[in-house]
């Protein structure tokens, strides 16, 4: 006798041939039976799409063909196959939305016993009564652990939700029968309380048992999670797994969820392309797009994309035109911002809050603080805390601490209560305009008054401030005595402290936590190098400059921009790349020889890594004083110069540009890394405290 061969979906069977039934009862018992039954298949065994969708599909088809989908034996296996594997829609479909099935007792109750979703379970249970067809003892008991099973799934569901995830995985861990829906309920609740690697790993149990093939929910809840946890690998591994099934980037859900992940992994090129695989754009995809470029500080790219939005003709909403606004104020030109108004008030979107809140902080970080304010006036009584907290960190970035606490007190008044933005940003007025005292007090009222916890952020202002006020051996007990780890931003600020303070002793401490901390981060070796260098330590200097390039640390390149008719410029240290670069250096000189003779001496401080007569003569050639020439040169004496820096502006810049305003009559505005400073008459609107 030869050897029985086990039977293969897809297969050729003639409708005429005796041996059909029994090779198709035999071929949908093996799959119920064997989950896989390509053993050999090259598969992950943690991400392993179920097969069996395929194969029952084509088992279907040749019941259709050989005129035996009604048979009562084969159906009810067909079912079986189909509800058991999660794929109870296709069950359902081939019980009721087939003219040739006549549906029995036995089939319903089949269905309702192995549908993965319990209200579907019982929503099957009401057909069959509608139907007029007597439930069995087998039935009446599916029906019940239908309903066991629906009251489990609710359970876990209401616990995840209320935030108590542990009580939500015990009630799981404790269900007899677990559908997939019980098990994305259980990621769901997770994602939703940020415990990403718990998702992570239930997701991972669910694709490793292999009862049931992950579905959108699963999926697109795992790249959420993948995303919050900003775990790229695996969601390059789930992103495989949705692929295998069909779902990316044909699922919508699926392929937005995908977007979120890559964006947030900072991986905008990888978004792009799933973007670009996309059958159907909705706003809503085009809206994570845009926020993926955003967050990478991509401005260019997310403007770009909302103006294809336009031309695709898709109608943006208040997350497009809020997201565009934070792209337009990240690039600080107002054009791109123009251009977004004027489409804001087409789409009549001038008064809705977000886009108010957001128009409000590109105003402010396009310079042009008069036109925040009028648009925070004319809506203030409808705005809420998002809002007012954006026209105080408005004034904050200009240096107006007393119209910080102004307003703060003003949105208090008006029963509005503060959040935590709200705090960090008058925080940061106190630091940055010397109000030592009332920052502490708003400080302390966080906790004692608002029943809020005070982040890390709101302790490296609490740093920053008292540093700046001199009162470093305070800061630093202030940091020992915190009831957090103090994290990066505390250490950063207090050794930017005893950078202001000169106190090299504490802030090599200081710089060498951080080295462990954050060790790619440019700007604590500089700072640590410039400590040393400013002390006459040269080679220590040096070591530290050693230091930064073995652990492969580049330091940022310095560069300013400025906008002239429509163009944007940009310049680097000694950049003599622009093609009037002769007549800048002829200018610059003269303005050197004009604010010497108005009492100009260079602060060498600042030239730390030159020596001798170099030391003042490269001071002259940093990026702003090449872009504030420029301006000079090119724009009428009535418009402002606005210049954009990517770094924090050294304080001999910060003279000579005071000078020149005063010298010159004109209006200078420099924005740089921490602030706005708007120089004119020979003062500067920081007060020289910043």
């Amino acid at each position: 006798m030869s050897p029985q061969r086990t039977p293969q979906p897809g297969r050729y069977i003639s409708r005429k041939s005796p041996y059909t039934f029994n090779y198709l009862t035999t071929l949908v018992t093996t799959l119920i039976r064997n989950p896989n039954p390509n053993p050999d298949a090259d598969s992950d065994p943690n991400l392993n799409p179920n097969p069996n969708r395929s194969h029952g599909a084509q088992i279907h088809a040749q019941l259709v063909v050989s005129n035996l989908v009604a048979h009562p034996v084969l159906l009810t296996q067909l079912l079986h196959l189909y509800a058991a594997r999660g794929h109870g829609d296709h069950a359902v479909r081939a019980l009721l939305g087939s003219p040739r099935s006549v549906p029995n007792v036995v089939s319903f109750t089949c269905l309702i016993a192995h549908h993965a979703d319990p209200a579907q379970a019982l929503a099957l249970f009401a057909e069959l009564r509608a139907r007029g067809l007597r439930p069995n003892p087998h039935a009446l008991s599916a029906a019940l652990r239908a309903c066991a099973r629906a009251r489990a799934r609710a359970l876990v569901d209401a616990y995840a939700k209320h935030g108590d995830a542990d009580a939500a995985r015990k009630v799981f861990d404790e269900m007899p029968e677990r559908s997939l829906v019980s098990w994305n309920a259980l990621i769901v609740g997770y994602v939703r309380n940020s415990l990403y690697a718990d998702a992570i790993r239930t997701f991972m149990e669910l694709a490793r048992e292999g009862s049931f093939a992950p579905d959108e929910v699963s999926l697109s809840s795992s790249l959420a999670a993948c995303a919050g946890a900003g775990a790229l690998c695996l969601g390059r591994r789930v992103h495989g797994c949705a692929a295998k099934l069909g779902l990316a980037p044909s699922s919508a859900c699926v392929a937005n969820a995908l977007l979120d992940m890559y964006g947030k992994c900072g991986r905008s090129d990888d978004a792009a392309q799933v973007f670009d695989e996309m059958r159907d754009r909705d706003v809503v995809a085009w809206n994570i797009l845009i926020m993926g470029w955003a967050r990478k500080d991509r401005f260019e790219e997310a403007v770009g994309c909302f103006r294809s939005i336009l031309r695709e003709r898709v109608l943006p909403d208040e997350a497009s035109f809020s997201t565009a606004l934070h792209a337009a104020a990240g690039l600080a030109v107002w054009a791109q911002g123009a251009m977004l108004l004027a489409v804001i008030v087409k789409s009549g979107f001038s008064e809705n809050r977000c886009v108010g809140s957001s128009l409000i902080t590109t105003y402010a970080k396009c310079g042009r603080l008069d036109d925040a304010y009028r648009v925070f006036e004319e809506t203030k009584d409808q705005l809420n805390v998002v809002s007012w907290t954006s026209m105080i960190a408005a004034f904050q970035q200009h240096g107006h601490g007393d119209r910080v606490l102004q307003l703060f007190d003003e949105m208090l008044e008006k029963g509005i209560e503060p959040d935590y933005i709200t705090f960090v940003c008058v925080l940061s007025a106190c630091s940055h305009n010397g109000l030592v005292e009332q920052g502490l007090m708003h400080f302390d009222s966080m906790s004692r008054t608002y029943n809020m916890e005070p982040g890390s952020e709101h302790y490296a202002c609490v740093v920053d401030m008292l540093g700046r006020a001199g009162r470093l051996d305070e800061a630093k007990r202030f940091v020992e005595t915190m009831p957090i780890e103090p994290d990066v931003s505390v250490w950063g600020a207090l050794l930017g402290a005893c950078r202001n303070r000169g106190d090299l002793e504490l802030g090599r401490e200081v710089a060498h936590k951080l080295f462990v901390m954050e060790p790619h981060n440019p700007g604590n070796y500089v700072l640590l190098s410039n400590m040393y260098a400013s002390k006459g330590m040269l080679e220590e200097a040096k070591e530290v400059r050693r230091l930064m390039g073995s652990n492969g640390v580049k330091k940022e390149i310095g560069c300013s921009w400025i906008d002239v008719k429509d163009a944007t410029y940009v310049f680097t240290v000694h950049d003599q790349s622009h093609q009037r670069s002769e007549e800048i250096y002829d200018t610059l000189s003269k303005i050197e020889k004009l604010v010497k003779e108005r009492g100009y001496v260079a602060d060498t401080r600042y030239a730390v890594n030159d020596v001798g007569e170099y030391k003042e003569k490269n001071l002259w050639y940093h990026s702003e004083r090449l872009a504030l020439t420029f301006g000079v040169m090119s724009l009428p004496k009535n418009a402002p110069i606005c210049i954009k820096k990517n770094l924090r502006t050294c304080g001999d810049c910060h003279a000579v540009m005071k000078i020149v305003s005063g010298s010159l009559g004109r209006e200078i505005v420099l924005r740089d890394t921490n602030r706005f400073h708007r120089f004119a008459s020979g003062s500067c609107s920081c007060g020289d405290y910043w």
